[in-house]
């Protein structure tokens, strides 16, 4: 593959300043950010945040942390998920290790604002050269790592220019992506910038070399070990154990918007020997009110089920945040969400309790639905009839059911030790 000539890294490209039409196009992104944050109630969450930033830095940071603070960026709550069991193995092995994270999105800072395995949390500032000066000023990180995504040329540059060790973590590289197309040379610069770049796996490892960049390591997705601790540490909710407990079938909607509502309760409306849980992604008054017009068998939430009689209701809906991931493990099939949007959501927490996960059609973009499918522990869907089908047969079929969900844990099992790998590495200690 065609591919620019670029100067030494840490020479004349490191003393060049980016290209004038990315800074260009950042600052029209922070101008658009806080246009819309007149009427947009999440962004104007994360232009606030952003406005508190350096104030933060300044009160938690002392002349004494710098250069001995990690920085750990994830853009949003997946990524902070992906990023969490490296940051708590640095926490248990390097107690003392003082540890920032920073997220872009107020769907991550918003959640983990009060997340304890972080001395420090805060939004990251918009990429302009000023912020990332007087950012990189104020903190001066040991290791900076970022978490799967987020390529922000300025910090990259600077953290290379300053010599700072800078890594990339379970991410993941594909044909259509803008590093591979022939205008995408400043984002392949932003590349070489990385000290090494820990990738998912060998496509994208092979992606990486046809464009010159070699410091690349398959190491896996952090993911895997992230679930299986959730599955170590899970703690027991009585109420959705006592729910499940009582039908032979009990099938759980994680992560759900209206479009995977509309293909999974007609089906649950017509199979009175199942029941079901839902757990929203979002879960407001008008939300909830819309979900449960749809329902027509008893139906409580789980707000209200500890003065019920929870063994005569037939559909639990979860209307509150952080505890999904342990309910997965009271449920016979998983059907995760987001599959006809924008992509699905986390297919590895259901799966790490040995049950099939059922999604959408829009999963390109997710390695392990497609591992899932080809290892019979996944399984994914167009429309009702499709859902229908397969839904049938996991149902009736209790040797097939019990196949798929033993291939979805054995898948789970195989892809562990990404955090350790990479900790071990960029560290230089064991775990």
């Amino acid at each position: 593959m065609w591919r620019y000539a670029l100067p030494p890294r840490n020479e004349i490209f490191l003393i060049l300043t980016m290209n004038a039409l990315y800074n260009l196009g950042i600052a029209a992104m922070r101008l658009g950010a806080k246009l819309a944050a007149t009427r947009n109630k999440k962004i104007k969450k994360m232009v606030e945040g952003q406005s508190r930033t350096f104030d933060i830095l300044t009160r938690e940071i002392t002349a004494a942390d710098r250069g001995h603070i990690v920085w750990i960026h994830a853009a949003s709550l997946g990524e902070f998920e992906q990023g969490r069991p490296l940051i708590e193995m640095i926490k248990r092995t390097m107690p003392e290790q003082r540890i920032l994270l920073t997220f872009f999105s107020p769907s991550g800072y918003e959640v983990r604002k009060d997340y304890k395995g972080a001395d420090v949390v805060c939004y990251l500032p918009f990429d302009t050269p000023s912020n990332v000066t007087q950012f990189l000023d104020m903190v001066s990180p040991q290791v900076a790592i970022f978490v799967k995504y987020e390529f922000w040329g300025n910090y990259l540059q600077q953290l290379s220019h300053r010599q700072i060790p800078t890594y990339i973590i379970s991410s993941i590289f594909r044909p259509g992506q803008i590093f591979f197309r022939f205008y995408g040379g400043i984002f392949r610069r932003m590349l070489d910038c990385f000290t090494r770049i820990y990738v998912q796996d060998d496509k994208s490892l092979q992606l990486l070399a046809s464009i010159g960049v070699n410091d690349v390591t398959v190491a896996g997705d952090t993911r895997f070990d992230r679930v299986s601790d959730i599955l170590a540490s899970c703690k027991p909710f009585p109420i959705v154990e006592q729910f499940a407990n009582s039908s032979p079938m009990t099938l759980i909607m994680g992560s759900s918007w209206q479009p995977d509502e509309e293909i999974v309760i007609p089906y649950f409306n017509s199979h009175p020997g199942m029941k079901l849980i839902i757990a929203p992604h979002e879960f407001d008054d008008a939300r909830i009110k819309a979900l449960m017009a749809r329902i027509t068998r008893p139906t409580v939430l789980y707000s209200e089920a500890g003065t019920k009689n929870i063994a005569q209701y037939d559909c639990l809906i979860i209307n509150c945040f952080g505890i999904l991931s342990s309910c997965y493990r009271y449920a016979n099939v998983a059907y995760i969400g987001g599959g006809f949007g924008a992509g699905i959501h986390n297919l590895n927490e259901a799966a790490v309790y040995g049950i099939p996960v059922v999604f959408g059609p829009n999963h390109s973009k997710f390695k392990e639905a497609h591992d899932l499918i080809e290892c019979g522990g996944g399984f994914s869907i167009h429309n009702n009839e499709e859902f229908n089908k397969i839904a049938d047969r996991l149902t009736s079929d209790k040797q097939f059911l019990a196949q798929s969900g033993s291939a979805a844990g054995n898948y789970i099992k195989s892809h562990l030790g990404a955090t350790k790998l990479i900790f071990s590495e960029i560290f230089g200690k064991q775990s």
